[in-house]
């Protein structure tokens, strides 16, 4: 540990070999470490620019990060990990660098990737019994991006079993437990990723988003998620639920390592720099976003507010046509309809060796009840055909026009919001929550705020806007224009720097 100690001064100063700085622009200094000798806290960015400077060894940073995972097994976040396979990979990268090899813009750095994505080394479970042991041939294109810039593969990740859920209470595996209140959820259905990211197992990890499962355990963990705009990262080797919704993203600690991780998947390693907010316009749609939230929530999103404001940013209010009428019909029935045939479709192309019919049968309870439900032909809940077809024919496109028209005729940059209308609920408080003597469905309160972004394909990110009194983390979404995905990425290096810090769990 005392080999960050000795070179810290040296270390500071590299700022010029930041491995991030083609992805950030140099705009994110390094930052001063919690302790010196804590070089799990290290953001990625950091951790891979000392690496690569020889100022700290692959080995030695591996060590610390799975002692974190050790000494906090409790929370559930891995399904799988072989810690040797680690260390082992991490000697090699030091090897590399030893023997002057070109190093990856993530040499020698641990990785958790959520467990719906596919890995050769690891089993990928999607969090079922059925795929309890399928081992893919090839990694995930996404993976395989990661890997080939150094990175290692930390572990497999728990999830809402097949992702189809907000809470990660996976009962094939285990529930994840939120670390700022173990008996509450961390969000899903990436909740094992962002557990891991929230407790410095990791700085960075792989989630993926099909209605709010990077966002929504990014504002329950306190970390910072992204979600970029639909088709932009490959989901190749991933197990879908629809073929418009479903996107691969990262999350982790600092804005600059999420700018980090999607120039190594997309290749764009243009350099984005924290604008000025002085001036800049963000939109506020209070006849959606911010009615009926949990009144904590509201007080920490209007504290963050007049932060912004104070800051220079304009806040302009507005609505969007169509969007408090047309959100659930515009985005429910494609899940209903298309989540069994891509499940299916994903089972026979990777050669998982098992059916959809032997899937459904070995699921946990609550998903064959959902599946039964929502997703089953003939199912209580589950949409007509002509009903699917009239919201991929015409109510998505005609949201997705009117976000358009939106961002055109505002000017904003992008949306502010809060991500969930409520903290993070308790483990097994499923049903319908109490805001202010109403009562709301879990699943409105859980999707109202990010299906939109969903729905209509565009880039979202997530920052910690502060915490309960009870020191639950709150979150504030920010949602730009489809395939804006750098700019919002270089506005949020703005904004993280306005925004309150939410401390790390005590855990």
């Amino acid at each position: 540990m005392q080999e960050i100690s000795h070179k810290r001064r040296t270390f500071m100063a590299r700022t010029a070999a930041l491995v991030g700085a083609q992805a950030i622009g140099g705009a994110l200094p390094v930052q001063a470490l919690a302790a010196e000798s804590d070089i799990a806290s290290l953001s990625a960015v950091e951790a891979v620019s000392a690496m690569r400077a020889g100022d700290l060894k692959s080995e030695t940073y591996a060590q610390a990060l799975l002692e974190r995972c050790a000494a906090l097994k409790g929370l559930n976040v891995f399904l799988s990990q072989d810690r040797e396979v680690v260390l082992e990979s991490a000697r090699n990268a030091d090897r590399a660098r030893a023997n002057g090899k070109r190093l990856g813009a993530m040499h020698g750095l641990p990785v958790p990737v959520k467990d719906s994505i596919n890995t050769r080394s690891l089993p990928t479970t999607s969090g079922t019994p059925a795929l309890r042991n399928f081992r893919p041939a090839k990694d995930a294109p996404v993976a395989r991006s990661l890997f080939d810039a150094g990175a290692i593969l930390l572990g497999k990740t728990n999830l809402h079993e097949l992702s189809f859920g907000w809470t990660t209470n996976n009962l094939a595996y285990g529930p994840t437990r939120n670390p700022y209140d173990t008996n509450r959820i961390p969000g899903g259905s990436s909740g094992g990723t962002a557990v891991a990211i929230a407790t410095s197992m990791a700085p960075v990890g792989l989630a993926e988003d099909t209605c709010g499962s990077i966002r929504v355990p990014a504002a329950f963990c306190g970390i910072k998620g992204f979600r970029p705009s639909t088709f932009r990262w490959s989901t190749a080797g991933v197990m879908p639920l629809t073929s418009v919704f479903d996107t691969v993203g990262p999350h982790a600690r600092s804005v600059g390592d999420l700018a980090l991780v999607d120039s190594v998947v997309t290749g764009d390693m243009k350099a984005i720099t924290a604008p000025s907010l002085k001036g800049i316009r963000l939109g506020v749609i209070r006849d959606y976003f911010y009615a009926d939230l949990d009144p904590e929530v509201e007080r920490v999103t209007e504290d963050a507010l007049r932060l912004l404001r104070s800051a220079g940013v304009v806040l302009v209010e507005g609505s969007i046509p169509g969007l408090v009428e047309n959100w659930q019909v515009a985005t429910f029935p494609i899940f209903q309809h298309e989540t069994r045939l891509a499940i299916s479709e994903y089972l026979k192309d990777y050669d998982t060796g098992v059916t959809w019919e032997e899937l459904l049968e070995k699921a946990s309870d609550d998903i064959k009840q959902s599946f039964g439900l929502f997703v089953v032909e003939g199912g209580k809940f589950r949409s007509t055909k002509a009903v699917y077809e009239e919201s991929r024919r015409t109510h998505r496109p005609a949201l997705q026009n009117a976000f358009r028209r939106y961002f055109r005729e505002s000017g904003v940059s992008a949306i502010v919001h809060p991500t969930v209308m409520v903290p993070p609920p308790r483990i097994g408080q499923e049903g319908d929550i109490e805001v202010s003597g109403k009562s709301i469905p879990f699943y409105v309160a859980m999707s109202r705020n990010i299906a939109p972004g969903s729905t209509v394909g565009i880039p979202g990110l997530v920052l910690p806007a502060g915490s309960t009194t009870e020191g639950l983390p709150v979150g504030l979404e920010f949602d730009a224009p489809v395939g804006r995905d750098r700019d919002l990425l270089a506005l949020g290096l703005a904004l993280e720097t306005v925004l309150p810090r939410v401390a790390p769990p005590r855990i």
